[in-house]
């Protein structure tokens, strides 16, 4: 799995963080997304795709990894 983010879309809900905090964080001074882990191992998969799907912004994307 390769996971992007789109920091221009991002809201700053925080909705991806709750969801996969060990791959996504967010910045202190506006509340932006911070892909932490591009590359999540598989034990994260499902939470990366819960992530994606509860982002309001859709700022998430999701594609095929190495």
């Amino acid at each position: 799995m390769k996971v992007t983010v789109d920091e221009d879309r991002c809201c700053g809900a925080g909705s991806c963080v709750l969801a996969a905090p060990d791959v996504f964080d967010q910045r202190d001074e506006d509340g932006v997304v911070v892909l932490l882990d591009a590359e999540p191992a598989e034990h994260l998969h499902a939470a990366v795709r819960e992530a994606a799907g509860v982002c309001p912004a859709a700022a998430i994307a999701l594609g095929e990894g190495a």
